[in-house]
């Protein structure tokens, strides 16, 4: 029972928004740079070794150990930081939307006290709203190790964006499937690599992904909202 939920709520369908951002990849496509699926497992990697661990991966982590000590003024703190430390403010936008709507959807499957918290908080415009916080707070009251809720984690947000990709590039649905596969083993290598991160890394990205992040605004024509 305990993997369906999991199953469930990793479902790069599950109703929370994400098919509407990019997340910064739809700049690089429409500059040219992506146009197949190398080049867009290209971008993925960079989006998960240079912005993603640094930021939803470190949080996850961040809100596992705050949950473990009881010390929930540490998750409002980490959701006030990876809010605004995000420059892009539709990256900052997109991840307060789908945060809230998975805050939402969540507590329609599951009763947790602290979701229910947060959604009043959200309200009450004392905190945000972020997936990467809501994702840590459901999979803990499932008792799924932290290590395996980020892999979890990486996989959802990494096969909706390959699914993006799909539609967006074009691709065809067997080359996702492969570049789905060729991440299996990364997701572990990276999750490693969050484990070992100080509280001073977080929040890191590169340059060139939050430009694109920004840019993505100046669009002319736009599939995604970010």
């Amino acid at each position: 029972m305990k993997l369906l939920s999991i199953m469930q709520i990793c479902d790069s369908n599950f109703p929370v928004g994400s098919f509407n951002h990019s997340f910064g990849m739809e700049t690089y496509l429409r500059d040219g740079v992506i146009t197949d699926s190398e080049t867009l497992k290209s971008w993925l990697l960079s989006f998960l070794k240079y912005q993603f661990i640094y930021n939803d991966g470190f949080a996850m982590k961040i809100v596992y150990e705050a949950l473990d000590k009881n010390d929930t003024d540490k998750i409002w703190e980490i959701d006030r930081k990876i809010t605004v430390q995000t420059g892009a403010k539709e990256t900052r936008d997109g991840a307060k939307l789908v945060g809230q709507r998975m805050i939402k959807t969540y507590l329609e499957l599951y009763d947790i006290p602290l979701l229910k918290e947060y959604e009043s908080r959200v309200r009450k415009k004392l905190s945000f709203g972020h997936p990467s916080i809501a994702t840590a707070i459901l999979m803990h009251h499932l008792e799924i190790s932290m290590k395996e809720s980020i892999i979890y984690y990486m996989y959802s947000s990494i096969s909706t964006l390959i699914q993006n990709g799909v539609r967006a590039i074009p691709l065809g649905q067997k080359d996702g499937l492969l570049l789905m596969k060729y991440f299996f083993p990364i997701f572990e290598n990276l999750v490693e690599k969050i484990d070992n991160l100080s509280e001073d890394d977080f929040g890191l990205t590169v340059p060139a992904i939050e430009i694109s992040q920004i840019n993505h605004e100046e669009l002319t024509f736009r599939l995604f909202m970010s």
